[in-house]
């Protein structure tokens, strides 16, 4: 199981770069780029809405879930 971040291509959408927007949410660029290269553990609530309200979109444009090939 994989849990895929398409963060990027919501960045891309509404022509934010990622300074812009780790000020907009709150977060350092670095942890956006933890986010973004799927190397995350967990990401907060807080941190999802913030993102969520900033691009204007649903959880589910930003992650989706990958089944692992069997």
């Amino acid at each position: 199981m994989a849990i895929v971040v398409d963060l990027d291509v919501q960045l891309a959408r509404r022509g934010l770069s990622v300074g812009e927007f780790a000020d907009a949410v709150g977060i350092t660029p670095a942890n956006i780029a933890v986010l973004k290269n799927g190397r995350a553990k967990a990401v907060r609530f807080t941190t999802l809405d913030a993102i969520c309200r900033i691009l204007d979109c649903q959880p589910g444009d930003v992650l989706r879930w990958v089944p692992d090939d069997e």
